[in-house]
């Protein structure tokens, strides 16, 4: 008998962990990972350590502190166009990636199906395995940052129960319009569907392109899970300070789930992103020049360095195709742009349905980065060619 459970037997450390590591061990320049290693908000970091200080080290409520829920409340409303109850539909997670678990335990049973959008968020998928799920798989075309509304469509059947967006997206840069969100509405509604929307990237958007929360369209509040956090936003990816907001009735089944599953989130890192969500706006608007910046850059050094990269419209990762280089497939061209330049890019079939074939021509990057380890990043890049 095997000793190791069915649902972890074809589970193994992503693609993404795996190049940091091989990153690591020649001294690289890590494009592949999300780290985000920018300085974070003196807010937030003034927050924890005041916390941690005044011997904020007791559990907070399952659903995390009210006083954070409630300021979550607020931004929902003022950023978002959302209304949530602190109190009956918000709950502080471990991390974005932990609301999504939670949210998929209180929602789905083994043998239910339900959507990802390829190129897709690789937490996701396993989450989704983890779980008993199946996934099946609708497209974006990285050529039109468009939904391919026929796959998405072809997907649906019997035991489809929901389908998971991420906007912006990563890894693909799509930001999903208000057009695709009430195509994504009538949808839902007809196949009796629940949406799972990932948003952690909310801000980070370009083109003068704004970012519109699922759940503010006709017929998707009642059966959308918002899915946010801030690690992204703050800096602080391993603090993992998330959020889920959800009808009442499925948030008391997923407050339950993060309890058994965490019991709460880290409460001085909570007290730590309370103080943070006091930034001025003027945060938000530089964070997203900067990242516009960042964009303009890589993307310029891809194509300088014989890459055909499909510029995003938000979040900080870009997929590009590297076919004019000449190497065979993406793992072999990871290793050997890793060899090469000793940067570190994610193979891109890791965002696609194993086994498909589909994204073996391409990288993603990631350029959420200081802009000096950017600018040798981009010079490496450029000398490919």
């Amino acid at each position: 008998m095997s000793r190791i459970a069915d649902r972890m037997q074809h589970l193994v450390q992503s693609d993404i962990r795996r190049l940091t590591i091989e990153c690591d061990k020649v001294g690289g320049i890590n494009l592949g990972q999300g780290i985000c290693d920018l300085p974070t908000h003196p807010l937030v970091k003034q927050g924890a350590i005041e916390a941690i200080e005044g011997g904020k080290a007791i559990y907070t409520h399952a659903r995390g502190l009210i006083e954070l829920r409630r300021k979550i409340s607020e931004k929902l409303h003022e950023f978002n166009g959302l209304t949530y109850d602190p109190e009956t539909e918000l709950c502080v997670t471990v991390g974005s990636s932990g609301a999504f678990a939670c949210s998929v335990l209180a929602t789905l049973n083994p043998g239910d199906e339900v959507i990802l959008v390829e190129p897709f968020y690789g937490y996701h998928l396993n989450t989704l395995i983890m779980a008993g799920i199946k996934p099946v798989y609708g497209r974006i075309d990285l050529s039109t940052m468009a939904l391919d509304r026929s796959s998405i469509e072809a997907s649906i059947g019997k035991r489809t129960r929901g389908i998971v967006i991420c906007t912006p997206s990563n890894p693909g840069g799509m930001v999903y319009s208000r057009e695709d969100l009430q195509w994504l509405a009538a949808l839902a509604v007809k196949h009796d569907l629940l949406v799972y929307s990932d948003e952690i990237y909310e801000y980070i958007t370009y083109d003068g392109l704004k970012h519109i929360s699922a759940a503010t369209i006709d017929g998707l509040r009642e059966r959308t899970m918002t899915l946010g956090g801030y690690s992204k936003t703050f800096s602080i990816t391993g603090w993992r300070i998330g959020y889920l907001a959800a009808p009442a009735d499925i948030m008391d089944k997923a407050a339950v789930a993060s309890d058994l599953l965490y019991i709460c989130a880290p409460h001085p890192l909570q007290r730590g992103v309370l103080k943070g969500l006091n930034a001025p706006p003027q945060y938000y608007e530089d964070m997203r020049k900067d990242y516009a910046t960042g964009r303009q850059m890589i993307c310029e050094a891809l194509e300088a360095g014989g890459f055909r990269p499909f510029w995003p419209k938000g979040s900080y990762y870009v997929m590009a195709d590297f076919s004019e280089l000449g190497w065979a497939d993406d793992k072999s061209a990871s290793m050997e742009l890793l060899k090469r330049a000793k940067i570190a890019a994610i193979p891109g079939s890791a965002f696609y349905e194993p086994g498909s074939g589909r994204g073996s021509k391409l990288l993603r990057f990631c350029y959420a980065k200081e802009l000096p380890v950017l600018e040798e990043a981009c010079k490496r890049l450029r000398e490919l060619k």
